[in-house]
């Protein structure tokens, strides 16, 4: 059996910069373990899996050692897969997933826009073994499912060297560091060793999080932030209510077919 598939950097404009995803486009779902074998093969933070369902796709997104319940940067790369390979019509695209139904559309400006639940964290008491492994003096501890640690400066966020081991036994949905960024609105970065992924280049299920949290830090529904990882990325973010909006570029970076 020969699988073919696409590796997209999503939110990226420049080769090897973003965050690389997988996409495979299924007439019907592979067993389960086998997904999962075929996204440890290819070892990145994401690999995600798409099967028509009507007019919209369902999708599934796996680490390389879990499934996760939603990701943002694979979602985007499948958009761009289903547009550009695979001639999608029209402007929008609807995935359901076990976040329930989300949305991508192209914008006017070349770009990609996810429609994503918002998830505005609360704040939480401190954690100073968190605080430890990370190896930081935070400002504030929040949280809604994934752990938000607010820093001072957007030059701490660049220092931080975190203690992996330590945090692969803690906060089993990851953590974001975020500040206030020196030429973007903020910026972060998303650690998750618990899901098999140390450092993820760009994650756009933390701006879930991030957009409304900035969105009420800054008195502002427009945002513009940096993902200041090694490879980085830029996204282009809004607050709608109850949802958000988290648009970006996507490059194809390879293709190719799995023999099984």
């Amino acid at each position: 059996m020969e699988l073919p598939f696409f590796q997209v950097d999503a939110f990226a404009t420049e080769p090897f910069t973003g965050n690389p995803a997988v996409v495979y486009r299924l007439d019907a779902w592979l067993d389960d373990a086998l997904m999962q074998r075929i996204a440890q093969e290819h070892n990145l933070s994401e690999t995600a899996f798409v099967v028509p369902s009507g007019a919209a796709w369902q999708i599934r997104w796996f680490t390389p050692s879990t499934e996760v319940p939603l990701c943002g940067h694979a979602t985007l790369a499948s958009a761009y897969v289903l547009f550009e390979k695979y001639g999608q019509k029209g402007e929008h695209i609807r995935f359901l997933s076990q976040s329930g139904e989300l949305s991508v559309s192209r914008t006017g400006k070349g770009m990609l826009a996810l429609d994503f639940p918002a998830y505005p964290p609360q704040e939480i008491k401190p954690d100073p073994a968190l605080a430890q492994a990370l190896g930081v003096f935070p400002a504030g501890f929040y949280a809604a499912g994934k752990t938000l640690v607010l820093l001072e400066s957007e030059q701490q966020v660049l220092d931080c060297k975190p203690d992996f081991v330590a945090l692969s036994t803690m906060h089993p949905h990851g953590v974001i560091i975020t500040a206030p960024g020196s030429r973007h609105d903020f910026v972060s970065r998303y650690f998750a060793p618990t899901l098999g992924v140390d450092e993820d280049p760009v994650t756009g299920s933390a701006h879930c999080q991030l957009i409304p949290f900035w969105a009420q830090r800054l008195g502002k529904d427009r945002l513009h932030a940096w993902q200041c990882s090694a490879r980085g990325g830029e996204l282009a973010c809004q607050l709608l209510g109850s949802r958000v909006s988290i648009a970006g570029h996507a490059r194809l970076m390879a293709r190719g077919h799995l023999l099984l």
